[in-house]
């Protein structure tokens, strides 16, 4: 499930393979841009900004694309096997003379003017961990709605860019909060903000994800529903986000340690 830290981690793979390096193969499969050809451009470098990926090619062109739930870029030796998925998963092929970059599953892949990249991300909070993160403005973002439930406002990336279900779940449970606690009661709301810098900052370079610093046990509550909370022993509780239309989108939480509203029955 691609958050802001594996994204960066994506962005590193793909520009430590592409960047600097001409382009002897470039494919999108998808139809508004299936007969764009950038093959004899150089790859300047690839840039994550929140949940999006910014490849920039000389000419003054990106290629934007976004994971999603289940989007993966994978980097490929010559004559390595592809184990990305099969074939009609695959939405982008990029090569160089050293790799082969595989685009699965993306949801969103766009080719654009560079500078028009803002009409893509111009929208997007500060970035946990981007250059432009600004703590006060993310405070001020996330307060600008106090009666928002928390888990919603942290995942919206217009307030801060870059958590996703997984890092909104934790940071929850480590504010004691319950997801649907109004964002506005939070005795100390500079915390969340704190709390999500912290946790995506420790996880930017790590190949497992964790909250907890146990290697057995990796987080509090997020996909834990219902074994016992890691600190009081009572049932992690799931529900789904009717309440904002992502049914799918489960919501974990452990309802001794973390106090507030339950969410809406479902």
């Amino acid at each position: 499930m691609p958050e802001g830290d594996s994204v960066h981690q994506a962005a590193r793979r793909l520009h430590t393979a592409l960047a600097g390096h001409v382009l002897t193969r470039f494919d999108l499969r998808v139809p508004r841009f299936a007969t764009a050809d950038l093959t004899g451009h150089t790859v300047l470098g690839v840039t994550p900004r929140g949940k999006h990926l910014l490849m920039r090619v000389e000419g003054g062109l990106t290629l934007h694309s976004h994971l999603r739930m289940e989007g993966a870029w994978k980097v490929y030796t010559p004559g390595e096997r592809w184990r990305g998925g099969p074939s009609y998963e695959i939405r982008a092929v990029l090569g160089t003379a050293g790799h082969t970059t595989v685009g699965y599953r993306l949801p969103v892949l766009e080719l654009l003017r560079t500078a028009d990249e803002s009409k893509v991300v111009g929208h997007l909070g500060p970035d946990l961990l981007g250059p432009d993160w600004k703590p006060d403005k993310a405070l001020a973002n996330l307060l600008a709605d106090p009666a928002r439930p928390l888990v919603e406002a942290l995942l919206d990336q217009r307030n801060l860019a870059g958590i996703g279900n997984v890092f909104a779940a934790e940071i929850c449970f480590l504010l004691r909060a319950t997801p649907w606690l109004p964002i506005g009661e939070l005795p100390t709301p500079e915390r969340a903000v704190t709390l999500a810098k912290k946790l995506l900052e420790a996880n930017r370079d790590r190949p497992l994800r964790t909250t907890t610093g146990r290697p057995d046990q990796r987080l509090y509550v997020y996909g834990r529903a219902p074994r016992p909370c890691l600190r009081c022993g009572t049932s992690v509780r799931r529900k789904y986000r009717r309440d904002t239309g992502s049914q799918d989108r489960p919501v974990y939480w452990c309802p001794t340690c973390q106090t507030g509203p339950s969410g809406p029955t479902p």
